[in-house]
């Protein structure tokens, strides 16, 4: 449940007009609705009350400092697979307790950085890296605290792009493995195990492959636990998809209903994942209508946002609705929604049926609050936009759009050239 919901004919976010937004912030911009951000987060954090855990976002789906701040304040982790995400995690306050470091290229400095900071534990993703790691750990005099990520072979039923758990892919260490990856990593003297990592996927919309990995994992767990090595911290990752359309996948509480019984009388902590499900539906791209251009065989609706603010739809075809912050009883049309990007991948919707959009008018592209901004460029030089966060009535801005200054600042003529 998401709070953008038509008052009357007009679009609000919780309490407030997004066409009040746009015009006081501009266009292209993403607003973000803290009730929404919330009610999600809480949902898991409810759902897997009784079992200790740790909810760590995925700081890949939505950076922003503010987003990331409110679910520090709510006990949340993060869940992180750069350096920099690191720096941003720590920057909003959350705890270095609360979080996880994945990723399957972690530089040395990357590394270092992590191990001064004290997270709970690197999600390792290769033998050279367990190796690297525990070189580093060595410079430093101090111990390593790590998962193995174990790629137990599942099918998540997404799409290719986003899919992780099969042996194909270039995630984790195969199931089949895993024990003699342990071996070794006990054998390292910089190295202390503490957990046990899977990831199989985003956007996936049953338990089912949730539960057959788990069980994989479980039983793994089990026959390290015969063999001396404690398991302190079990991360099941993340992935729970969205509606976008007219899926329906299941909730927070579905995934705890099946997961819980399987976890009773073990004594770990659970570390969740979750990006996509607690800030996809909490935001909106807003845009403004530029031009209608009727081609030989189809329409378009040309508006100020483009593929370098939301990459989804040019880069896996994904689905978002799009909606009108006014609406009017006008006929509808059937018309391709595209931006200024001089790329014929720069689109967010084709052959969609609109309701008749006039020029000027804005538009809410919905559902775009994971890998919105986080996945945004400059490309074409585009200062990338500006973002919002309602509460209640009143709304905050939580980034400045950026300028054409900005586009240049860290760029150098050099003094050959001058």
């Amino acid at each position: 449940m998401h709070f953008f919901k038509y008052k009357g004919n007009e679009l609000f976010a919780e309490d407030v007009p997004v066409r009040k937004l746009a015009e006081k912030y501009g266009t292209p911009l993403y607003v973000y609705s803290h009730a929404t951000l919330l009610r999600h987060f809480k949902a898991y954090d409810d759902a897997f009350d009784g079992y200790p855990h740790i909810i760590c976002f995925a700081v890949k789906a939505n950076s922003n400092l503010a987003i990331l701040r409110l679910f520090a304040e709510n006990n949340g982790g993060a869940d992180i697979v750069s350096g920099g995400e690191l720096f941003r995690a720590l920057k909003a306050g959350v705890s270095p307790k609360r979080i996880v470091y994945a990723g399957v290229g972690k530089t040395d400095d990357e590394i270092r950085f992590a191990l001064r900071s004290k997270i709970l534990m690197f999600n390792v993703e290769s033998e050279a890296e367990l190796q690297r790691i525990n070189e580093v750990a060595g410079k430093m005099k101090t111990k390593a605290p790590v998962a193995l990520r174990i790629n137990p072979d599942i099918d998540p039923q997404t799409h290719p792009y986003i899919s992780t758990g099969l042996k194909k892919h270039k995630f984790g260490i195969p199931i089949e493995d895993a024990i003699e990856y342990y071996r070794a990593a006990n054998r390292l003297k910089n190295i202390s195990i503490v957990g046990i990592h899977k990831h199989i996927g985003s956007q996936i919309t049953k338990v089912s492959p949730f539960v057959d990995a788990l069980k994989r994992i479980l039983f793994l767990i089990d026959e390290l636990n015969a063999q001396g090595v404690n398991i302190k911290y079990l991360d099941m990752g993340g992935g729970l998809g969205i509606p976008y359309k007219d899926e329906e996948p299941p909730v927070p509480k579905d995934l705890a209903k099946n997961i819980l019984p399987l976890l009773n009388g073990r004594k770990m902590t659970l570390i969740m994942e979750p990006g996509r499900s607690i800030v996809g539906n909490a935001g909106i791209l807003v845009t403004k209508t530029l031009y209608l251009k009727q081609g030989h065989e189809k329409e378009f609706i040309i508006v100020d946002a483009g593929m370098n603010d939301l990459m989804r739809p040019s880069l896996y075809g994904a689905y978002h609705g799009i909606i009108p912050l006014k609406r009017y009883r006008r006929a509808n049309t059937f018309a391709d929604v595209v931006g200024p990007i001089c790329e014929s991948g720069d689109f967010f919707a084709k052959e969609r049926e609109m309701t008749g959009v006039r020029q000027g008018e804005y538009l809410a592209v919905m559902s775009a609050g994971a890998y919105g901004f986080s996945m945004s460029s400059n490309y074409n030089s585009r200062p990338r936009p500006a973002e919002v966060m309602v509460k209640g009535r009143k709304h905050f801005l939580i980034r400045e759009r950026e300028t054409y200054k900005t586009l240049t600042d860290n760029e150098k003529i050099p003094g050959f050239m001058k």
